[in-house]
């Protein structure tokens, strides 16, 4: 419903209106780190959305972890935290995502810039936060998120199962599994039960 609003308004504000859709630059900063661990949260560098939509830094970080605001014209609430060693291969995601290409296409682009030695992944594990929420549990405009689950992703670059001693799918609810095994995303997931 509130993707639909937002598309209504631009149309209506002949693309203008973005303001009245996309949180202040506070909520989506303060909404943004729930993602990270609480004493990394206040030097966090954190992306996020102008009153133009257009994705901005708006705040420079102090330290290891960079986080992305929720997307405006999305349902629910969901914000990401990451090791900043990350950045290049979330960074290249996104201008792959800009330019219309599949999830297929971003794996296998991604997969031949880390073997050409093009794109730079990190020599040791690193960690990606995601936090979210459905909408009747977020409000946009104080920010204020009641309940939310967090899930937890290790990337290994080129880790399988026989390297982790990890299962490639969850045995027990919040067991961690490995995903993507033997390619530049091999990453260890961590799904708690949802509150």
């Amino acid at each position: 419903m509130r993707k639909l609003l937002f598309i209504c308004i631009a149309a209506a504000c002949g693309g203008t209106c973005y303001a009245q859709s996309i949180p202040s630059k506070d909520v989506q900063v303060s909404t943004a780190v729930l993602a990270a661990p609480e004493a990394l949260r206040d030097k966090a560098m954190v992306y996020g959305y102008s009153e133009k939509g257009e994705f901005v830094v708006l705040r420079q970080g102090e330290n290891e972890m960079v986080c992305l605001a929720d997307d405006p014209t999305k349902e629910g609430l969901n914000v990401s935290c990451y090791q900043k060693d990350l950045e290049p291969f979330m960074s290249r995601g996104r201008e792959l995502k800009k330019e219309g290409k599949s999830n297929k296409d971003i794996f296998d682009i991604r997969e031949a810039e880390v073997k050409a030695g093009k794109l730079n992944m990190p020599k040791q594990p690193a960690t990606l936060f995601v936090y979210s929420a459905p909408d009747e549990q977020f409000n946009r405009t104080t920010g204020e998120v009641t309940g939310g689950n967090l899930r937890y992703v290790v990337y290994i670059p080129y880790a399988t199962s026989e390297s982790t001693g990890l299962p490639l799918k969850p045995e027990a609810p919040g067991m961690p599994w490995i995903m993507d095994p033997g390619t530049h995303r091999a990453h260890i997931m961590i799904n708690p039960p949802n509150k």
